[in-house]
């Protein structure tokens, strides 16, 4: 049954000839908006304040609604795309993502607007497990599909960098509602594209689907994220409304590993983690993330408060950013059959590295020339390793479990994100705090306010006025400086252990003739039931003189092609 699936499946891919390229388009401009919509609303949080008037909490869940939604429901939606096919999910993420985008552009009430943002989260949450299951279908061949998986992470970074961009020249010529309804033309032209042109794909469909299982995914995962987010927020972990959330979520997420262990037919096949490339890949991400989205807001702070650049200037500032995770992208493909994964994303990561602490050179005056080099490195570093981190994690899984697997890559994706600004948030505010505790002439009280933000200081430095709000504006501009200098310092360490992990992935990019047959080999070695004869390493055969009464005839590796990496003194095949 299900290798007749996996066949038939292999045969739309095929079928698909240079269609593939069209389809892939089609689940770019997809995931463009999704990339879009996580960062375009913080430059119009202002203009949206103003208009709505949100209390604190309010404004806190407009932000925060999508990503959270989106991040609790991947698990769910992949492995529903895997059961009642992942196109079907796909186009149902994106009628709800226009028609959630229509809402929040006319919200006239922070309570619509919040539904609005959880809507835009569940459309998101169909679509981006989706777009990477289906591109896993459409390119069988593992190095076509490198390439494809070069461009798809470049999109992902063009949209996630461009977003303030886009933002600001949005708020600064039309009003806050903008920013969602660029969304509606783009999904009513696209949904009609992607009903004609993209492919439907199944996984296994056997059994019934775990609603219950999926549930307590989605139930976790929302916990463990609201947790971490309100740990980055700068609440105490060990508060109630921090550590309960955390506690919780992780305890489902126990539970729902241990009930996918038992179940006949799980919704995540739980031997993909007892692979060591796959559970590194999903480790890199994980730390990968956890650097970006951290440095990135880090960064747009010092650039708009320190260096007193507009939203628009700033997003400006970040584009060499996007324009090298673009490069590393599409020179991807090569550099992972040049070198193999191990020593890609090992170097990606050092490369990284070098960048963050580069960036330590930035003071308290405007160094245009230093930052450019170094958002151009940390761009191209850390799109080199997510790129080659997300290929090693897709060919790892067999096409059946494809939706579970890019849901697994998402949710690595969303949790190293809320992490990063959690983590390097807490280890900025802790340096930050201790640089403003004896400022002369500024009371207990304002300096306990100053402490919170950099934004909070120039607030209260302005209300003090004088030469005691002169004094604490610059101890506060110091401080950041100083902060920012140790938060590179602690993200540096971070991105060199990520290099550590990288050495447990392969150090060739092997290459399956069917990758279907060469991960139940792999599975059937690593574990061979009684009285059978193991395949060697999944790409042999098992020699038919091994069989009493059988001709002996040579040994053949016919499953898989290895591209050896540049250097290692071997030919490639």
């Amino acid at each position: 049954m299900q290798r007749t699936i996996t066949a038939r499946a292999r045969e739309r891919a095929a079928d698909g000839g240079t269609n593939r390229w069209v389809v892939l388009f089609v689940l770019c401009v997809s995931l463009l908006l999704v990339a879009l919509d996580a960062t375009i609303l913080h430059v119009a949080v202002p203009s949206l304040t103003e208009d709505l008037r949100p209390s604190s909490t309010a404004l806190l869940w407009i932000v925060d609604a999508y990503p959270l939604v989106c991040a609790s429901l991947l698990i769910l939606f992949g492995t529903l795309g895997d059961r009642v096919g992942r196109r079907r999910v796909l186009l149902i993420g994106y009628a709800l993502f226009g028609v959630a985008s229509a809402i929040a552009a006319l919200a006239t009430e922070p309570g619509v607007l919040i539904a609005a943002r959880a809507l835009l989260g569940v459309g998101g949450a169909m679509i981006m497990p989706a777009t990477l299951s289906i591109l896993r279908t459409v390119f069988p061949d593992r190095r076509e599909r490198a390439t494809a998986i070069g461009i798809w992470t470049a999109v992902a970074a063009v949209g996630a960098a461009t977003g303030p961009v886009l933002g600001g020249f949005l708020v600064e010529h039309y009003w806050w509602g903008s920013v969602f309804l660029i969304n509606i033309p783009l999904m009513a032209l696209i949904l009609p594209l992607g009903r004609r042109l993209l492919p439907e794909s199944r996984g296994d469909s056997d059994g019934p689907w775990d609603v219950l299982g999926a549930l307590m995914a989605a139930a976790g995962v929302l916990g463990c994220v609201l947790g971490i987010k309100r740990a980055g927020a700068g609440e105490p972990l060990l508060a109630l409304p921090t550590a309960g959330p955390l506690l919780v979520g992780a305890a489902l997420l126990v539970l729902f590993v241990r009930r996918q262990k038992r179940r006949p037919h799980p919704l995540i096949d739980m031997r993909l983690f007892s692979r060591a490339a796959f559970t590194t890949s999903v480790g890199c991400i994980v730390i990968g993330m956890l650097a970006l989205v951290g440095l990135e807001l880090i960064a747009v702070q010092y650039l708009q408060l320190v260096l007193g650049l507009s939203p628009l200037e700033t997003g400006l500032r970040l584009l060499p950013l996007t324009f090298a995770a673009m490069a590393a992208g599409a020179t991807g493909s090569y550099t992972l059959r040049r070198i193999g994964p191990r020593r890609m994303v090992g170097w990606g990561f050092v490369l990284t590295a070098a960048a963050v602490l580069l960036l330590t050179f930035m003071g308290q005056h405007d160094r245009p020339l230093l930052l450019t080099v170094g958002f151009v490195l940390l761009g191209f570093g850390l799109q080199t390793t997510l790129f080659s981190a997300y290929e090693s994690m897709l060919s790892e899984a067999p096409q059946r479990s494809a939706g579970g697997a890019a849901a697994i890559g998402e949710t690595s994706y969303q949790l190293g994100a809320g992490m990063g600004i959690a983590l390097l948030g807490s280890v900025m505010n802790a340096a930050y705090a201790p640089g403003l505790a004896s400022v002369p002439g500024v009371p207990t009280e304002a300096t306990n306010a100053a402490s919170n933000s950099l934004g909070e200081a120039y607030q209260v430095a302005d209300q003090l006025g004088g030469t005691a709000g002169t004094a604490l504006h610059q101890a506060a501009r110091h401080a950041f400086v100083d902060g920012l200098h140790v938060t590179l310092c602690v993200s540096a360490v971070l991105l060199l252990v990520g290099a550590l992990m990288a050495r447990r992935l392969p150090r060739v990019m092997e290459c399956p003739a069917d990758p279907e047959e060469s991960y139940e080999s792999k599975e059937s070695y690593e574990s061979p039931e009684a009285g059978e004869l193991p395949a060697v390493d999944g790409a042999h055969e098992a020699n038919p003189s091994d069989v009493p009464g059988k001709p002996a005839e040579p040994r053949v590796p016919a499953t898989r092609e290895a591209i050896e990496p540049a250097g290692s003194g071997r030919p490639a095949h």
